[in-house]
């Protein structure tokens, strides 16, 4: 099987487009998981019109969103290669070994194909160390928070890729969930080929959270705060309602909170 490197590398070489599709994924060995490439690129991070925002709210006097703000632009100089689905209990099993979360769901019929949930961030931490121990020339992390809303926007802008009457189509929420977990990548995929990333579960990236942390950014790949209490995690989930359901909403815990509607995805390099 070819390296993730070299397919990459082979992509670039051919003069293919870098828009991720299905059938150029890489794969590995330990994983059920495919990656997609995400382009080299800018964008704007954050929310560009607050009073948009605020009119998509049920309460626009309980907005609280000053910390998607200043909008700013990130670049990637290069791309990168993200799991085009959320890390699945049968991918935690194959290289943890355990069973974390409700045992209902590791009973269901389906829960290979199920998000891995109540993970907390060092866990994650704990699941990526060993993959990358068992994967000699290739490295698993978290994507960055900026990776994580590029790849969600996937070339839009507005609020959400999509329309508030389409998001059943894209997105597992309260409104269309039944409120409980479901398979990965039964829904549509965003213009980069990447499922789930609205709703389903919500997902850590790597980031420190800091509300302030959009004023203090850097322009090119930001690895966002230096030290902090929480971590972001982002997306939304299936308890979530629909105005939380978009690329620019943000969300952090302490790294030891492990729940039912959180699990994470991977960037491999």
């Amino acid at each position: 099987m070819k390296s993730l490197n070299h397919a990459l590398f082979m992509m670039l070489l051919a003069g293919t487009s870098l828009l991720a599709q299905a059938d150029n994924a890489a794969t590995d060995k330990n994983l059920k998981l495919r990656f997609v490439t995400i382009p080299a690129g800018e964008f704007v991070m954050g929310t560009v019109d607050l009073d948009e925002a605020i009119a998509d709210l049920p309460d626009p006097k309980a907005a609280m969103i000053d910390d998607e703000t200043p909008a700013h632009t990130v670049v990637f100089e290069k791309p990168f290669l993200l799991s085009q689905t959320e890390v699945t209990q049968q991918d935690w099993f194959n290289i943890m070994g355990t069973r974390p979360g409700p045992e209902a769901l590791w009973k269901a019929e389906n829960w290979a194909q199920l998000p891995v949930v109540s993970v907390s961030w060092s866990a994650t931490r704990e699941f990526i160390d060993t993959l990358n121990r068992r994967s000699p020339g290739q490295h698993y992390r978290l994507p960055t928070e900026a990776e994580w809303e590029y790849a969600a926007r996937a070339g839009s802008k507005g609020l959400r890729p999509f329309s508030r009457i389409d998001m059943n189509d894209y997105a597992w929420y309260i409104n269309s969930s039944n409120d409980e977990v479901q398979a990965v990548a039964q829904l549509k995929p965003n213009a980069w080929g990447l499922y789930d990333m609205y709703g389903n579960v919500w997902e850590w990236v790597s980031d420190w959270y800091s509300p302030a942390a959009y004023t203090q950014s850097e322009k090119i790949s930001p690895q966002g705060p230096g030290q902090g209490d929480k971590k972001v995690r982002r997306g939304g989930s299936y308890h979530c309602p629909p105005h939380l359901i978009r690329p620019g909403y943000r969300a952090a815990d302490l790294p030891s909170k492990a729940y039912s509607v959180l699990g994470f995805r991977l960037v491999a390099e």
